[in-house]
């Protein structure tokens, strides 16, 4: 082999071994899940004692990352929310299998539930993040709330929804104070998988996203990206009516993001 070649192969290698290539792959291949959990009335304090002193140290032991916890403002229905995330879905389910055979984990839920269960009810759905999504990571900002919001495309519209968010309403979240926390679609085989967008985004307050949104929505750029992309599409990207949900939330104590 030349001089020349064998320097431009040995530079090729380098450069696929460089972490960030690593990194690249995994976020490729990352899993998210997002479980909500519903207390019986009375319970949600010991429910978040459970997470706060053993729950989100035993994941971590198994190999799953704790992305963040939250709680609705509103909180009628005693709601838990968060987000954990796994190298793969295979990943997901040999992890949730140690957990459960977990002996520290089977001493901490009886002692837990020594008067009744502390959970009614559990939701899952497994998500991918999106192309455009931010890597949520640890973040520690004072004060501020969360805004789960949960999108239904009308049919055979997700590509064209997440197009305008990759190249428009992202930006202009963040030109009018909002921040971008994660973006993801359901994994297929789940619920959603062809037409849902679920996202967070962070507010300083209930009264600063309304004022961001109100901004938003006069905004002449997002009038123009709104405009076009619906004449592309030949109509609404989203369900009317009932294809936008929001949640205003705010973050438990023991939340990487809060």
């Amino acid at each position: 082999m030349k001089p020349c070649c064998a320097a431009m192969a040995m530079l090729i290698v380098a450069l696929i071994a460089l972490p960030g290539a690593a990194q690249a792959e995994d976020k490729t291949e990352r899993v998210y899940e997002m479980r909500t959990y519903y207390a019986p009335d009375g319970r949600l304090d010991d429910l978040h004692a459970r997470f706060r002193n053993h729950t989100v140290r035993i994941f971590e032991k198994h190999g799953m990352t704790n992305i963040g916890y939250w709680t609705p403002i509103d909180n009628k229905e005693n709601k838990l929310v968060y987000i954990l995330a796994y190298s793969s879905r295979e990943a997901a389910k040999k992890a949730w299998a140690a957990f459960g055979a977990d002996p520290a984990w089977k001493a901490v839920k009886k002692e837990t539930e020594a008067k009744g269960p502390i959970v009614a009810k559990v939701e899952s759905v497994y998500l991918k993040a999106t192309d455009y999504s931010p890597d949520p990571k640890p973040t520690t900002t004072g004060e501020r709330i969360f805004e789960l919001r949960m999108y239904t495309a009308t049919p055979k519209n997700l590509d064209n929804l997440n197009a305008r968010f990759r190249d428009h309403t992202v930006k202009l979240f963040e030109k009018h104070g909002m921040t971008n926390i994660g973006y993801w679609n359901p994994l297929k085989g789940e619920k959603g998988a062809d037409d849902t967008l679920i996202y967070f985004l962070a507010h300083k307050s209930v009264d600063a996203a309304k004022q961001s949104f109100a901004a938003f929505r006069d905004d002449p750029a997002w009038n123009a990206a709104l405009k076009a992309s619906e004449q592309n599409a030949g109509g609404p990207l989203t369900v009317p009516k009932i294809g936008v949900k929001s949640v205003m939330m705010k973050a438990t104590d023991y939340s990487p993001i809060r």
